[in-house]
């Protein structure tokens, strides 16, 4: 199976258990013993949370191998950038939906407890670590920066994830795992299915953006090619003038 095929059979299964999570989460699961009708929040919250953890961390583990000289290779870089990208994005969802549940469980859009502020610290973080890819660089330069800062950034997801047992917060554990949850048989199956399905999406995403990327880089490549051959036929014009 080629890469457009895996990546056809991702799209295709994600958007399957989207529409299953789509049908459990509005239509057939029921209210909350406690959050009522606010539990429905939490068949996309969780799972774009973990998404975004999951996303940093396999920057993390990319930007690793690039720094092992064993391992080095250009593909690491542009894996760790690709996710680093879509690590932000699921951040900013998880950020948006914790918003939702927190106006309709705390009356307020935004308050500045531990897991909000220091996820809201995550995504600025990870802003920062794709906008030092940005700057002009030489590609060993720009991996090598963005390797660091990544690794210095992923120091704050197990304080976003642990911030609740920490610190004293609005913020509910897990809904799942802890023992005294509220949520049993079809939603907890509703929150599996749509964390499968979202990490299916996340991959997905990481396909389409390594390709791109791969494709920036090649372009960049045949441009500086272009302006070396540029600048040896404008020496050997020199030459030539001088010569005659």
């Amino acid at each position: 199976m080629n890469e457009r095929s895996i990546s056809q059979v991702l799209a295709v299964t994600a958007a399957i258990l989207l529409g299953v999570v789509l049908i459990l989460g509005l239509g057939v699961t029921g209210p909350d013993v406690i959050q009522g009708e606010v539990v429905r929040v939490l068949y996309v919250h969780p799972a774009v949370a973990w998404v975004a953890y999951m996303a940093f961390g396999i920057t993390s583990f990319a930007s690793v191998a690039w720094l092992r000289p064993k391992s080095r290779a250009l593909w690491w870089d542009q894996v760790a950038g690709a996710s680093a990208e879509i690590g932000v994005l699921f951040t900013f969802l998880a950020l948006l939906t914790g918003s939702i549940w927190g106006r309709a469980t705390w009356g307020v859009w935004w308050t500045w407890d531990a897991r909000t502020t220091s996820t809201l610290l995550l995504f600025f973080l990870y802003i920062g670590v794709i906008a030092l890819r940005q700057v002009p660089q030489d590609r060993d330069t720009r991996a090598r920066r963005s390797a660091v800062a990544s690794l210095l950034a992923f120091v704050n997801v197990p304080l976003v994830h642990f911030s609740v047992r920490w610190w004293r917060t609005l913020h509910q554990e897990a809904s799942v795992l802890k023992e005294d949850r509220t949520v049993f048989g079809l939603q907890i199956w509703t929150i599996v299915i749509s964390v499968f399905a979202f990490s299916l999406v996340y991959f997905w995403l990481l396909m389409l953006r390594y390709r791109v990327a791969r494709w920036e880089d090649a372009a960049a490549d045949g441009g500086l090619s272009d302006a070396i051959d540029a600048r040896r036929a404008e020496a050997a014009r020199s030459s030539s003038v001088g010569v005659a």
